[in-house]
């Protein structure tokens, strides 16, 4: 049993988490770079007798000041927690991101929020990390208030693999152009979309296939294809194995991209369920076929794939 941990808000916390490890960024998908981050706070934590928390905003600042950037990130708000219970933090400051908290003097920040309100004992942040009005903070200016306000800058080296620094952008762009098996290792895990199932047009029913359909919301667009998934309902530990079509369904002239799942040995309504698909392999990527015909065709050799895949 993971111990659950308090969520604030906002930068009031509680004086049992003040003097703390402070973890700053975005952390989307808590890839091997982030969890080697906080496997280095643990090692604090446990020298220091210190609790570890993080400093995280919604929605992610580069999607704020971007509102065309829509298909962005690799792992949503509830998953994001979820991870963190993993990496045994004690407490989490989900902030909302405003224009407001983006107009904030980059000093400010430092003696206001990290100074005062946090009081923070150690604060780990990436080399790239920038902050405050036009993005005038840096770790630079972090290092200059270290004595003033007591606290210690961490900047830890990134993770390398294969000469490639792990990255969300690196896993990011591997889930673009298909390499699922390279995104997976990167993440440790199988990458996964959380979401509720809508009633769509059930074209898949009605060619034999039916499917629960999923609003991908604001996850990175990974390649449109063909994929072999495992399936959860939510609060259930069970996974049930199927296939998923991510994509537009050129074949009916989609317009809209959708998750589609089609869950093996399962029988039962799933809509407004709530559902984690975890993805294991790309089969094929998407096309448009003469016609539904020829599409069954191929459905059927892809659930043979699908059914093979561990």
């Amino acid at each position: 049993m993971v111990k659950s941990f308090k969520v604030y808000k906002n930068f009031k916390i509680e004086p049992k988490d003040k003097r703390s490890i402070v973890l700053i960024g975005n952390f989307d998908g808590l890839h091997l770079g982030h969890q080697k981050l906080f496997t280095q706070a643990q090692k604090y934590k446990k020298r220091y007798k210190s609790k570890i928390g993080v400093l995280t905003f919604e929605p992610m600042p580069k999607m704020f000041f971007n509102k065309k950037l829509k298909n962005f990130r690799i792992s949503d708000k509830k998953q994001k927690l979820n991870l963190f219970k993993k990496f045994k933090v004690d407490f989490v400051i989900l902030k909302k991101f405003t224009r407001k908290l983006s107009r904030m003097k980059s000093d400010k920040f430092i003696k206001g929020i990290l100074g005062k309100n946090l009081a923070a004992r150690f604060i780990f942040v990436s080399d790239n990390f920038r902050f405050g009005n036009k993005r005038e903070g840096d770790v630079k200016q972090l290092k200059t208030f270290e004595n003033i306000l007591n606290y210690k800058i961490i900047k830890p080296n990134p993770l390398i693999l294969n000469k490639n620094i792990v990255s969300s952008s690196l896993i990011r762009r591997n889930l673009q152009i298909g390499n699922l098996s390279k995104a997976n290792n990167l993440l440790n895990r199988k990458w996964s979309i959380f979401g509720k199932v809508q009633k769509g047009k059930q074209l898949g029913k009605k060619i034999g296939f039916p499917t629960a359909n999923i609003d991908i919301k604001d996850y990175i667009l990974a390649k449109p294809g063909v994929y072999a998934v495992r399936i959860k309902k939510q609060k259930s530990n069970k996974f049930i194995k199927g296939i998923a079509n991510l994509g537009y369904r050129p074949t009916f002239n989609g317009k809209k991209i959708l998750l589609e799942v089609h869950l093996f040995n399962f029988s039962g309504n799933l809509y407004n369920k709530y559902l984690t698909v975890e993805f294991l392999k790309f089969i094929r990527k998407e096309k448009k076929f003469k016609n539904v015909d020829h599409l069954k065709k191929q459905i059927k050799n892809d659930l043979l794939v699908a059914k093979k895949t561990k």
